[in-house]
């Protein structure tokens, strides 16, 4: 994990966290720069004046200062990893969603619950007897059966 304002290389970048003062990252999380959101970073961060990147489709020029309180992970480093199901992670470890497996339909009310490639993922809790299991993404927990939670191919990541 490293700020955005350290980044060097061009590339697809995951949002980590973003630190900030109260009204930063209030106005950050109005634009939609929250915690699971990708980004692009269009040209690398020299001489400390700032980043050119892309996100929601759009063009957006950050400050160092700005820069330097959003923490990003890059997907490139992370598609190495080996794939794991979603349902064999621990309490509280965050991952990236890589893939969604089994029938067209459930693959697609997955997808219509926010469970989209690239998506930040974190294990809150699970039921007594290990069904079902709680998910925090994209702002919202939801509750998943096991056998749907083994569907969902991730790639673990540590925040």
């Amino acid at each position: 994990m490293q700020k955005l304002s350290e980044v060097m290389t061009r590339g697809k970048y995951v949002v980590a966290q973003v630190t900030a003062e109260h009204q930063l990252k209030k106005r950050l999380s109005e634009m939609g720069m929250v915690r699971g959101k990708v980004l692009t970073v269009i040209t690398q961060n020299m001489h400390a004046n700032g980043a050119l990147i892309h996100f929601q489709g759009q063009r957006l020029a950050l400050s160092d200062s700005i820069a330097s309180c959003i923490e990003v992970l890059s997907v490139n480093e992370l598609a190495e990893q080996e794939l794991k199901p979603l349902s064999q992670l621990n309490l509280k470890q965050s991952c990236l969603v890589a893939k969604i497996g089994g029938k067209k339909e459930l693959k697609r009310r997955l997808m219509d619950m926010g469970l989209t490639q690239n998506t930040l993922v974190t294990l809150v809790n699970t039921a007594p007897l290990g069904d079902p299991l709680e998910i925090l993404l994209r702002g919202y927990k939801l509750t998943l059966r096991r056998s749907e939670a083994e569907l969902i191919m991730v790639r673990e990541i540590s925040i």
